[in-house]
């Protein structure tokens, strides 16, 4: 599997453009705004995009989802079902953070914990880890050895929790019980900032890593 990242929004989130090397078919994970950045990514990189993949329900992240679903035909899978209230609320949240163009939209598929995602020969790992929003869920490619997630973890820092729904304690156990068991090597691309792994996290993020980790 490869992939590029492609900052979009105000917020500069980090939408990430997965695919297949073997038949060039692709996944759009989080594709919050900026569609024509998107698009330009997807026609850099000669792949064909099959599905759309959502972390979770904030307008940054799935903004531009119901969109680009109309626009190329495609499916979207994710969040986990206990998003439904932020996914519902979309046009609320972009005129809350004046992101224009955003609409609601009904996934075709809701994600739980174990489920799979595919598209050509790749097939993600579905954890539901809640905290940052109860239906957060992050991807994970065991051969890759790398994971998309979101915003429950960053380099040096955490989601927050401040929002509807949010916990932190919750948070604290998605982290340490869902991710830093995937292996120190592990590397990982997060909502928003530089990429880090598993393992600096554990030693060095002042929330959940050192003597917590």
């Amino acid at each position: 599997m490869r992939y590029t990242i492609v900052p979009v929004t105000p917020f500069e989130q980090n939408c990430t453009l997965l695919w297949c090397e073997k038949t060039h078919e692709a996944a759009v994970v989080d594709p919050g705004g900026d569609l024509d950045r998107i698009l330009q990514a997807v026609a850099q990189e000669g792949v064909v995009l099959k599905k759309i993949l959502v972390t979770h329900g904030h307008v940054d992240h799935a903004g531009g989802a119901a969109e680009l679903a109309e626009r190329l035909g495609l499916p979207i899978e994710g969040p986990h079902e206990e998003d439904r209230f932020w996914i519902e609320g979309m046009p609320q949240q972009s005129r809350m953070f004046g992101i224009g163009g955003v609409r609601s939209f009904e996934p075709a598929r809701w994600l739980k914990d174990g489920d799979v995602v595919s598209f050509g020969e790749v097939e993600l790992q579905v954890l539901h880890c809640p905290g940052h929003t109860p239906g957060h869920v992050v991807f994970y490619h065991a051969p890759s050895k790398l994971a998309q997630v979101g915003d429950v973890i960053f380099q040096g820092s955490i989601g927050r929790t401040d929002f509807p729904r949010g916990d932190y304690d919750t948070l604290i156990h998605s982290i340490r019980d869902k991710l830093f068991p995937l292996g120190d090597e592990v590397a990982f691309i997060p909502g928003h900032g530089p990429m880090s792994s598993m393992g600096e996290e554990r030693r060095y993020n002042p929330f959940c890593g050192g003597r917590y980790g």
